[in-house]
């Protein structure tokens, strides 16, 4: 059964139906949650809270999108109201294509780390979700969106209701921005060795 099919279901009266739609998008609506909020805690409670939300608002679909970006961009939204009002995030990992459609990775994987590995994995996470807190929140929430199940340009556009040409302009501002950003924090650390990371910041973003 389709999406719509089940909102319409729900629209009809038969509230059982919407369980099946949570069931079907809890976990990408609570991994952008964490992903632009960086709290396991207050990634559950925004994700719940997007759920109530798309619960309460499910007669303003008009079907006219993807339901998956309406409840995306539901769900973005109320992580951007929870951002400014806190004024803090963390990032744990980011995972987006460059321009070129290959894969870039911020976290390196973890098959088993020696002690050093790990510390310099930490230090990395720490620098990446440093210079994301400094990122405007716009930045912030369109490279989010381009890591939960690499969406693409056209479903970034619906979530965000903008251009897709618009998009790609501030993807790539928001890369920019986050470059800058760790090559700061990474000049930063410079000037305390025992902080600096074997071999300097890493340049494949």
């Amino acid at each position: 059964m389709t999406d719509n099919e089940l909102i319409r279901q729900v629209l009809a009266g038969e509230t059982n139906a919407f369980s099946e739609l949570v069931e079907r998008y809890q976990s990408k609506v609570y991994s952008l949650a964490l992903r632009m909020c960086g709290s396991e805690d207050d990634a559950f409670d925004l994700a719940q809270d997007a759920f109530v939300r798309a619960w309460q608002s499910l007669g303003s679909y008009r079907f006219d999108a993807a339901f998956s970006s309406w409840l995306f961009r539901l769900t973005s939204n109320i992580c951007i109201d929870y951002l400014r009002k806190k004024k803090r995030s963390k990032v744990i990992s980011l995972t987006f294509e460059d321009d070129e459609g290959e894969e870039v990775q911020l976290e390196l994987p973890d098959p088993g780390p020696t002690p050093e590995q790990a510390l310099l994995r930490a230090e990395e996470r720490a620098m990446l979700a440093e210079a994301m807190n400094a990122l405007p929140v716009e930045a912030r929430q369109i490279l989010t969106l381009r890591a939960i199940d690499a969406l693409s340009y056209e479903q970034i556009a619906e979530v965000m209701g903008l251009p897709e040409g618009t998009v790609k302009s501030r993807l790539s501002r928001a890369r920019e921005q986050l470059r800058k950003k760790l090559l700061q924090i990474g000049n930063k650390t410079k000037t305390n060795p025992s902080n600096t990371p074997k071999g300097g910041l890493r340049n494949d973003l």
